[in-house]
């Protein structure tokens, strides 16, 4: 059997910066106020007028990735998109990537786990390419958030979290047994999908019935979150699933060199870093300049630990991630 490494990192993030005083001239919140519960100083939204949306973001942070790799763009024989904020409502954004790469014809697939995604979209790659059907996957993770939040006071304890960018990575086929990605692990638990969520538009609550029955209050177009179960439900999942994918390879905790959690909330990073005893050198949160921006959090965290040098070869990175759905998942890798 086949491991998949990878090969090449990408992230691409909007210039704009938006920080928290910037958020307190449009609502009623404060710098003090975001960074007690978020650990939130800044976010990147993409300014008005841009070419920026998530298929460009991810097609920047594609390039990236790919020229590290230094893999032909033609020899890639998979790309798979994970977003929940995709240009068009349909078609997804991973065929806009293959043009955009102008690559002749490539299988695409997108992958729809929100802040799961990533650690979903690698999981996929990573089957493929250890049954031998493909030897070279781009996978990528990128978010428009800002356009689609509500920037007011009512909705603000969803918005200030938020912020735009992508993060892409290449998995390449190898046979070295004791490298690459040793094993991934995923879950669900759909009762609770109501509990962060947005429910419309949907074909299930289409644009008129949308306008038709709701006053100006109570908008479903905005991102809804519960956000003390989903706080209380993370910092299970989160251990539980980590727990899970060291045991599987026979690893412990004192074996993690590198932590890079789904940058949804400082404080459940600093939980989850407490409780298993790592120290600041041993886990990489962004949060605090990016904002949280799901599918794209942890390749743009993963890349900016490579870049930074604080992954190194034969380190055991772990990934893991909690989110909308209930989804959670991990991932174990040999570096």
């Amino acid at each position: 059997m086949y491991r998949s490494q990878i090969s090449g990192l990408g992230k691409y993030v909007p210039e704009n910066v938006v920080t928290n005083d910037d958020l307190a001239q449009i609502m009623e919140t404060s710098d003090e106020w975001i960074q007690e519960r978020t650990g939130i100083k800044e976010r990147r939204h993409i300014k008005k007028g841009s070419e920026d949306t998530t298929a460009v973001m991810g097609f920047k942070a594609a390039q990236v990735a790919l020229e590290r790799a230094n893999i032909d763009k033609n020899d890639i024989d998979l790309i798979v998109f994970a977003t929940l904020s995709p240009d068009y409502y349909f078609p997804g954004c991973g065929v806009q990537i293959q043009d955009m790469l102008n690559i002749s014809t490539c299988p695409a697939l997108d992958v729809r786990n929100q802040c799961s995604g990533f650690v979903y979209a690698l999981s996929v790659a990573d089957q493929y390419i250890k049954t031998g059907m493909y030897e070279n996957i781009l996978v990528i993770g990128s978010e428009n958030h800002s356009g689609g939040l509500d920037m007011t006071t009512r909705g603000r304890n969803v918005s200030v979290l938020f912020g735009d960018g992508a993060g892409a990575a290449v998995l390449s086929r190898s046979k070295d047994k004791h490298t690459g990605i040793l094993s991934t692990h995923l879950h669900s638990e759909g009762k609770f999908a109501e509990e962060l969520s947005l429910i419309g538009p949907s074909t299930k609550y289409w644009v008129p019935e949308i306008i038709k029955d709701n006053p100006q209050d109570n908008i479903p177009y905005y991102p809804y979150m519960n956000g003390q179960l989903v706080f209380k439900n993370a910092v299970v999942r989160f251990s539980e699933v980590i727990h899970e994918g060291l045991a599987h390879n026979d690893l412990s905790l004192e074996d993690i060199d590198m932590f890079i959690p789904h940058q949804a909330n400082l404080r459940i990073a600093q939980f989850i870093q407490k409780k298993f005893k790592l120290s600041n050198d041993q886990v990489h949160n962004n949060i605090q300049k990016y904002g949280n921006t799901t599918a794209a959090s942890i390749p743009i965290a993963l890349t900016e630990a490579w870049e930074n040098n604080k992954v190194q070869k034969n380190d055991t990175v772990v990934l893991a991630a909690f989110g909308s759905g209930f989804t959670w998942a991990s991932a174990i890798i040999k570096w």
